[in-house]
């Protein structure tokens, strides 16, 4: 049974797709700190498709592991569509996936947002990003944000595997 704060329809039609398609996931996460791996981790059967994940919270660690462009990100606090971007498809390549997703923005108002809370994301497949946006919720407290980020991108997701 998948976690009731996900829409458990659309994560099981994930999975059977992804299953059917012989193809694999991973994902890369910051603002959302490893919802997307839990959710993803509890569609049946999901050591069929899912290739893990990494959290990555800082510049340091998106470096190293995500080889996101250092410059870039210190200039935007690692919040940027540019980084997004480069997280899906790193993570795609770290794990040996099919699907990338990448997630970065904040779930809390900070100066460095403007006051504001947003989130980027990336989708990858085979290489290329498939899509990509920002999602722009109201404020409400941060774990709110994180499940609205969450859900948003798994929507996303779903409708690019129709």
């Amino acid at each position: 049974m998948i976690v009731k704060n996900f829409n458990e329809n659309e994560l099981k039609k994930i999975g059977a797709r992804l299953l059917n398609r012989h193809e694999t996931i991973a994902v890369a996460e910051s603002v959302t700190a490893g919802l997307l791996q839990y959710a993803f981790s509890n569609i049946p059967d999901a050591s069929g498709f899912f290739q893990g994940g990494i959290t990555a919270y800082n510049l340091g660690q998106k470096f190293k592991h995500l080889s996101v462009e250092p410059v870039h990100a210190l200039e935007v606090n690692c919040v940027s569509q540019k980084v997004a971007d480069q997280m899906a498809l790193a993570v795609a390549g770290s794990f040996a996936g099919h699907w990338g997703i990448g997630v970065t923005g904040y779930a809390t108002p900070t100066p460095e947002s403007g006051d504001k809370v947003f989130a980027y994301y990336a989708i990858s497949h085979l290489g290329e990003i498939k899509a990509s946006g920002i999602i722009k919720p109201a404020k409400q407290d941060p774990p709110a944000l994180q499940l609205i980020y969450t859900n948003k991108i798994i929507q996303k997701f779903y409708s690019l595997l129709k």
